[in-house]
């Protein structure tokens, strides 16, 4: 598809396709001057508004309050592909009760977001139309049917779907059969944090926006320093992902990687029945850098990942957005077209980059540590954060509440993160090992 003419149209490319249909916003006002508080949630993603809405309404006499950089969702949480998915990356299923319980865990999680928005009556675009698991190799497609035997003799709802079905499923030719899953969707992220916002307000939470955390001084009571105040505090929760190194904490656990991510024009009912594309919410395939895309409920389409092109890495880890370049762009429509050729005069309006919270093996974090056991935190989600992030806001909760016994046995639950590198040799080597294998770098557990 090298010959395929551009239709990359030169907007804002820091600017992802969320925020942008998001529309106008205006902020909560900054911190100013010195407060206390009972918990200090860090971070205005999804980790940290779920965390707000279970906290308060488990402790509505605790004075608890939100501290975002920027705005809500300005990380991964308005800047990703859009897909609920189930599952925890780095986590296989060859422990029948382990699948069984990561599975019904992570559908629960997609549940209660749903239920949230109903719960509220929320006005945030949503489809729970299922996804697709996409094999490109006839092997892995093979040893996909008959992991979905196994997984439905565990009473997991999955389904093979070989090439034919596949094709008038989703339209895509190019693969040998895909595992589709009912129960997983789509979330309009900046949709669902703004929603949210006056509901966590409602419960007697603070949202200060535009409040830096510029350095955390730990102790039986916290003190966080911001440009403009500072917070004192019994109890912190990290919930900034990808940024959590930067105030200190597990910079040898958890790194941060850009993902690029771009979007067509909202297609007419004419080009969907070209390309084939029918009620499925969104697609992965089975490559090592995963490509992955969902139609959402304009009608665009959102494709990422597939290659080495689509993902940056920055000295020391940086999550600032420089926006996405055109040669990441462009790999990635090139390889949006090898799955639907129909696609090929359609523009791309939208494209930006997010920062991705990575774990050497995958695996996300949640739990509690710090000399005084009172710095929360939920982390490392790699890739599935719209999920386990949401989920992070329940688990945190009843580990501050005492009652983090519940969780005991999950894979995630008080997860030790290590594996990462310093700088400047976590740079080489990333560099060196995408080049060298065209894989991400990985450890397993």
């Amino acid at each position: 598809m090298s010959g395929a003419p551009k239709q990359i149209q030169q907007i804002d490319p820091a600017r992802s396709i969320w925020t942008a249909e998001g529309g106008p916003y205006d902020p909560s006002p900054p911190l100013h001057g010195d407060i206390s508080a009972d918990v200090a949630i860090i971070g205005g993603g999804f980790t940290g508004i779920s965390t707000a809405y279970h906290l308060s309404r488990r402790f509505p006499e605790r004075r608890i309050v939100v501290l975002e950089a920027k705005h809500l969702a300005n990380g991964a949480s308005g800047r990703n592909g859009g897909m609920m998915l189930n599952w925890v990356n780095g986590i296989g299923t060859d422990d029948p009760a382990l699948t069984k319980l990561v599975y019904d865990t992570t559908r629960g999680g997609i549940d209660d977001i749903v239920a949230l928005i109903a719960r509220h009556d929320l006005k945030v675009r949503h489809r729970r139309d299922g996804c697709m698991e996409v094999l490109t190799d006839a092997r892995r497609a093979e040893a996909a049917h008959a992991r979905v035997e196994r997984l439905n003799a565990m009473g997991i709802p999955v389904v093979f779907l070989d090439r034919t079905a596949l094709a008038s499923r989703l339209g895509i030719h190019a693969a040998e059969g895909a595992v589709y899953d009912p129960t997983e969707g789509h979330l309009h992220g900046v949709d669902f944090l703004r929603a949210l916002k006056p509901v966590v307000q409602s419960q007697g939470v603070t949202v200060y926006e535009q409040t830096p955390v510029l350095r955390v001084y730990e102790g039986p009571t916290h003190t966080l320093l911001t440009p403009r105040g500072t917070v004192r505090a019994d109890a912190i929760v990290l919930a900034t992902n990808a940024y959590t190194p930067a105030l200190g904490y597990f910079r040898t656990g958890l790194f941060a990687m850009h993902s690029h991510v771009l979007a067509t024009a909202p297609l007419t009912p004419e080009q969907r029945a070209a390309i084939g594309w029918g009620t499925v919410t969104g697609f992965t395939d089975d490559m090592d850098r995963i490509s992955y895309g969902c139609l959402n409920n304009d009608g665009a389409i959102v494709f990422g990942g597939g290659g080495n092109a689509a993902y940056d890495y920055h000295l020391g880890g940086s999550p600032s957005f420089k926006g996405s370049d055109e040669h990441a762009t462009q790999a990635m429509q090139n390889l949006l077209y090898k799955y639907f050729p129909a696609l090929s005069g359609v523009p791309i309006v939208h494209r930006w980059s997010g920062p991705l919270g990575i774990t050497m093996s995958r695996v996300c974090s949640m739990g509690v540590m710090g000399d005084h056991r009172n710095v929360y935190y939920g982390l490392g989600y790699s890739g599935h954060g719209v999920t386990l992030a949401n989920l992070a806001g329940r688990v945190i909760t009843d580990i501050y509440a005492g009652e983090g016994d519940r969780w005991r046995g999950q894979p995630f639950y008080m997860k030790r993160l290590t594996g990462v590198p310093p700088e400047p040799f976590r740079k080489i080597g990333y560099e060196f090992y995408t080049r060298l294998t065209g894989k991400s770098p990985r450890r397993t557990d």
